[in-house]
């Protein structure tokens, strides 16, 4: 099954002159743990960042940083891994456990965004298939219970 059919489409999105104070509004508004960061490139949003909730508390209440002021982008982590929407989930799970990251921005041919692909999303999937295996255990003893009696 490809991502794009799994990922979640509604993702809270800023620019990189937004601030980190305009980011954790918008986490707790939307109840979620990352920011993508995108620019405008011809009518097109392109993932170029990311900023967790982690982010903010480690870069910057911890060491106790003017949170109106300070802009996502200069917090984003830049490496940002991406994922095409036509990709094999199983193949996008392997990528997410090499780049050891819990979030991938799904885009499209153009590169686009079209979604995320998180953690969450992936755990969710892996525990409908083991539901489904586990219910076709159970079929299939009821099946053999009534042609075997």
């Amino acid at each position: 099954m490809p991502v794009g059919e799994i990922c979640t489409r509604e993702v809270a999105v800023m620019r990189r002159d937004e601030t980190v104070m305009e980011a954790a509004k918008l986490m707790r508004q939307h109840h979620v743990g990352s920011i993508l960061v995108v620019e405008d490139r011809n009518g097109v949003q392109i993932p170029v960042g990311i900023v967790t909730d982690r982010d903010l508390v480690v870069e910057i209440m911890a060491p106790e940083l003017d949170d109106r002021v300070i802009t996502v982008g200069d917090i984003m982590t830049q490496e940002l891994f991406t994922v095409k929407d036509s990709v094999d989930t199983f193949e996008a799970i392997q990528y997410m456990r090499s780049k050891t990251v819990r979030r991938l921005p799904v885009v499209d041919e153009a590169g686009g965004l079209v979604g995320i692909l998180t953690l969450d999303d992936v755990l969710e999937l892996l525990a409908e298939e083991m539901l489904d295996l586990s219910k076709l255990v159970g079929y299939e003893r009821k099946k053999e219970m009534r042609h075997r009696r």
